[in-house]
């Protein structure tokens, strides 16, 4: 059959027996009705007039998304968590309102992020008992459900995981109401609130500075603590969750000495248990290697050389984007000061970096949080120089160089614990502390760091108009070309910098955006 011709042979739109060939132009029609639709050869796009404008059809190098603030034309743009268009830029330090988890006498605090909920679990003990309360971050505050009792006896020495291949919170602790023993008992979030099983004992003696952490690369939980009923040896023990239950496997002894100050992470990049510790206020690190429901250690490799101490939360994580361990500890060999250090793990063993004091006062249980998304180190503290307020410190890492910021008061009231835990969806940290008084009221606020909410993955294009907030914005993507650039370098490769401006030179993160075809258009990369 012949083809059939609509218009022109040589400009207009043809049938053809398998494809359609389409108007083409580098510019829009002076004048459309509704429905009529060409190929625009300058931004390769496929465009149509819904009566008064004309638009790049879906699928054609655009999207149609939900505006979350103002987008000028032009503008950088990427996708949230939760679907929207944003313009690129970026975002100053701010610090939220005190929020009360608990009004009553709370003490020994510790806190996991459940990236299944996208929750905080927040462990401690109230009088007596053990509780476990849900926190849900949105901007800078923070909303708590209602607090779960754990157990009913005297509680301490707590600490808390989360083991993400049963979505399940693992806390293990001493019950100070049955022996000083030390239990262990398995969690189940369900919306704000959690449920219990039953505690499990992992150890008959008395169990002080519990630590628990999870094993990904196992399905394991690792908890280590000191048996203080056995001269006070440093000691391991390997759990298995099943349902809303936890077994273990044998004891292992790693440490013979008196062994204080005992703290854990995991290594995931690296699939290494790391555990920190002191002997005669000598600091050590040991990296262990879990095999079945059993772990073994490699030698003992020295951080600090007098008095390194740290009590409660989290004063040693790791950092996968870094691949390295931190822990921050009171340095009773210089003063007391606030200092942090940086380790890196080979094999069985780690090496450090030098020592970088973050504070020049007395310090007191210093918690550690890494922001992924402004690659921040940020470390809470009570400082005992300065009222026992609650402060903290925002640094950054090169290498196993530390630079830290100024410390920040978070809290003017006295204070007895400071804890650390960053919320990778909502890219804030949650500070959290006992007030020192009667009670000793749980409170916390939410720290935004300052940065940037650009990252490797969240940009999508270019909007391709001025949009309020809550319109549909039509959004330039991966093929497109955008005509609303000034100042472009053409035939240059251009990268989305921290601002949402363009530059020739990769920002940090490095994310391309496309190479520019004139001054003013940019072909978008993928």
């Amino acid at each position: 059959m012949a083809p059939i011709f609509v218009g022109s042979n040589n400009e207009n739109t043809r049938i053809r027996s398998n494809r359609i060939g389409f108007a083409a132009s580098t510019s829009d029609p002076g004048s459309a009705a509704e429905g009529d639709g060409y190929y625009n050869s300058s931004d390769n796009q496929l465009k149509f007039y819904d009566g008064s404008a004309w638009s790049a059809i879906q699928g054609s190098g655009a999207v149609e998304l939900v505006a979350s603030g103002t987008l000028s034309n032009g503008q950088t743009v990427i996708v949230t968590s939760d679907g929207k268009a944003v313009g690129v830029g970026t975002t100053s330090e701010s610090l939220g309102s005190i929020v009360s988890f608990d009004t009553g006498n709370t003490r020994r605090h510790n806190a996991v992020f459940d990236p299944d909920t996208n929750q905080v679990a927040l462990v401690y003990a109230k009088d007596d008992p053990g509780y476990v309360v849900m926190g849900s971050i949105s901007g800078n505050t923070v909303t708590y459900g209602t607090p779960v009792v754990f157990n009913s006896g005297s509680t301490q020495h707590n600490s808390i995981t989360y083991d993400t291949t049963n979505n399940k919170v693992v806390v293990a602790f001493q019950d100070s109401g049955d022996s000083q023993k030390g239990k262990a008992i398995v969690g189940t979030v369900s919306g704000t609130s959690i449920s219990f099983g039953s505690e499990v004992q992992f150890e008959s003696g008395n169990t002080q500075s519990t630590s628990v952490v999870y094993d990904d690369s196992n399905d394991k939980i690792v908890i280590t603590y000191q048996d203080y009923g056995d001269s006070s040896h440093g000691k391991s023990i390997v759990g298995t969750v099943s349902g809303t239950s936890i077994s273990f496997g044998s004891v292992v002894e790693w440490s013979s000495a008196s062994t204080s100050y005992i703290t854990s992470t995991f290594d995931s990049t690296n699939n290494k248990v790391i555990v920190a510790y002191t002997v005669s206020s000598v600091g050590y690190m040991k990296v262990g290697t879990v095999s079945g429901t059993s772990i073994s250690f490699g030698s003992a490799v020295q951080f600090n050389a007098a008095g390194a101490q740290y009590n409660n939360g989290t004063p040693m994580i790791y950092v996968p984007s870094i691949d390295k361990v931190l822990i921050a500890y009171r340095d009773g060999g210089n003063s007391n000061y606030g200092t942090i250090i940086a380790g890196t793990v080979s094999g069985n063993s780690i090496s450090f970096g030098s020592e970088t004091v973050f504070e020049t006062s007395n310090t007191y249980d210093p918690s550690l949080a890494y922001n992924t998304q402004t690659n921040n180190i940020i470390v809470s503290y009570r400082d005992g120089g300065d009222n026992d307020y609650c402060k903290y410190s925002v640094g950054t890492i090169s290498g196993t160089t530390i630079t830290m910021g100024t410390p920040v008061t978070a809290s003017t009231d006295s204070i007895s614990e400071a804890n650390t835990t960053y919320d990778s969806f909502n890219n804030r940290v949650l500070l959290h502390w006992a007030k020192d008084d009667s009670p000793q009221r749980g409170d916390s606020k939410v720290l935004r760091n300052e940065g940037t909410n650009l990252n490797t993955e969240n940009f999508i294009g270019f909007s391709d108009a001025a949009y309020t907030d809550g319109q549909t914005a039509n959004i330039q993507i991966i093929s497109s070309v955008d005509d609303a650039q000034t100042g472009l370098t053409t035939g240059s490769l251009h990268y989305v910098q921290n601002d949402g401006s363009l530059s020739t030179t990769a920002g940090t993160p490095s994310v391309e955006a496309g190479t520019a075809l004139s001054d003013t258009k940019i072909r978008i990369k993928s």
